[in-house]
C-alpha cells in the first residue's frame, strides 16, 4: 500500500493542491491499526478529567478479593461479567443501583447467590431486595476509603494498567492481608 501511495505522491509532485502537502518522508508511519493508548489502559474521560474506576469484590471482614479496572466514562454493569467471573462462592452480592440490571441479577442467582441490588429510579420491573442486609454494602466502602489511603492508588500515578493494578494489590495486600 505504501508503494502505490509513494507513486500517487510523485505523481502530483509539484502541484499545489491538498496531495502536494503529503510527504511520505516525514511524520507518523502510515499503519492500518491503531495504536494502543488510554483505552487499552484502563483510562478513560468523566466529567472530573481523566480517570480509573476500580471495580472491587470483598468479603465481609472488608478484606478484597477481586480487583478488575475500567476506563472511567465506562459504566458499571459493563464490568460486572469480567467481575463475576473471577468472584469466589458467595451467597449474597451486594452491589449499588450501578450494578441493577436483569442479566446480571439472572448470572448471579445462576451462581447459587442472592442479588441485593437496590432498583434504579427508571426501572419498570421493580424487585425487592433486602434492606436490612444492603446496610452491609458499606464493607466496600470501608475498604475503598482504606485503599486510598495509599496516594498511589488514590491518584494513579501509573501509565500503564497492569502497573497501576499491581500498586492497588500491593496496597491491598499491606492494608488487609498482613495483618
Amino acid at each position: 500500500m505504501a508503494c502505490h501511495l509513494r507513486s500517487l505522491g510523485e505523481a502530483w509532485q509539484g502541484r499545489r493542491d491538498a496531495v502536494a502537502g503529503f510527504d511520505f518522508d516525514q511524520g507518523s508511519p502510515l499503519r492500518l491499526g491503531r495504536k494502543g493508548g488510554e483505552c487499552n489502559q484502563a483510562i478513560g474521560r468523566s466529567r472530573g478529567g481523566r480517570t480509573t474506576k476500580i471495580h472491587a469484590l470483598s468479603d465481609p471482614r472488608c478484606r478484597p478479593v477481586v480487583f478488575h479496572l475500567t476506563p472511567g466514562q465506562d459504566a458499571d454493569i459493563a464490568a460486572a461479567p469480567d467481575v463475576l467471573a473471577l468472584a469466589p462462592d458467595m451467597c449474597a452480592l451486594l452491589a449499588d443501583k450501578g450494578y441493577d440490571g436483569d442479566d446480571l441479577r439472572a448470572q448471579i442467582v445462576k451462581r447459587g447467590a442472592k442479588p441485593v441490588i437496590p432498583n434504579k429510579s427508571n426501572r419498570i420491573r421493580i424487585h425487592r431486595f433486602d434492606k436490612k442486609a444492603y446496610r452491609g454494602r458499606n464493607v466496600i466502602e470501608r475498604c475503598f476509603c482504606r485503599l486510598k489511603d495509599f496516594r498511589r492508588v488514590a491518584t494513579r500515578y501509573d501509565k500503564l494498567a497492569r502497573n497501576f493494578l499491581s500498586a492497588v494489590h500491593v496496597a491491598a495486600v499491606v492494608a488487609y492481608w498482613l495483618n
